[in-house]
């Protein structure tokens, strides 16, 4: 007997949707069957993906949001809102990263990191996380109440690594982050867990890889390999869905044992 999840009827807000990881996590619940709202700053790489996804026959919308602007979140989650319908799950996944050492740290690289990948985190989740508990409350309209939140950390959250501790700091944040979201939101049917991807190949990274530094990278890896974004596709599909009810509060590596 096979098994299969459907997320048919739900809604999907997906932040940094514009490529990498985030576009990746688009298609992949676009063919759960999840109508996708994709919100990024970059437009154009927007509307081809939604493109991309209408094309085979999914449900896609495009908004624009800017993280690091309270405003822009507020106006975004609105906008989806009313276009498409309440917002059933959020894949949190915009990040930034910069490279050196602690002492090279400027305050301009440490708050380009943390308003991204930690406040600008934080008020999408929140944002979201407000309609969602005013639907639970009876207090909104919506068919479906609680939901589904996935906080896209990294092992980099659990596992300090080299010339990226400010990326670290903030993927620990998020962390701590969704537990404090699921001990407060859970009660009222929303479940927030957090995904924490390690070394992952994509258009952004590719070339590293084929480097010289890339290649001793892949060799100190527990099975000298990197990921696919595809890699991901079965827990976060597992973590939107239903039957993941009895699961809040979670951190899951998907890390290839790297963090352990």
């Amino acid at each position: 007997m096979a098994y299969s999840i459907d997320l048919s009827g739900r809604v999907a807000f997906i932040t940094g949707a514009s490529g990498g990881l985030g576009a990746q996590f688009a298609r992949t619940l676009s063919r759960a069957g999840a109508a996708v709202v994709l919100a990024a700053r970059r437009i154009e790489k927007l509307k081809e993906l939604r493109a991309q996804i209408e094309g085979e026959g999914g449900d896609a919308h495009v908004v624009e949001l800017d993280v690091t602007d309270i405003g822009s979140i507020k106006s975004a989650v609105a906008h989806a809102e009313t276009e498409v319908g309440s917002i059933d799950i959020l894949i949190n996944n915009s990040g930034v990263s910069t490279t050196q050492r602690i002492v090279d740290v400027t305050e301009e690289d440490y708050d380009f990191v943390l308003d991204t990948n930690t406040k600008g985190a934080f008020f999408v989740a929140q944002e979201v996380g407000k309609r969602m508990l005013a639907r639970a409350k009876g207090a909104a309209p919506g068919t479906f109440t609680g939901g589904r939140i996935v906080n896209i950390a990294s092992m980099a959250g659990l596992k300090v690594l080299p010339q990226i501790g400010v990326y670290c700091m903030s993927k620990a944040a998020v962390v701590h982050m969704t537990r404090a979201m699921a001990m407060e939101w859970g009660k009222f049917g929303i479940n927030v867990n957090a995904l924490c991807p390690g070394y992952i190949d994509t258009e952004i990274n590719h070339h590293h890889w084929q480097t010289e530094q890339g290649q001793k990278l892949i060799a100190m890896l527990p099975r000298k390999r990197v990921g696919q974004p595809a890699d991901l596709d079965a827990v976060l599909v597992m973590l939107c869905s239903n039957e993941s009810h009895f699961i809040n509060g979670a951190v899951i590596q998907a890390d290839d044992g790297f963090a352990v």
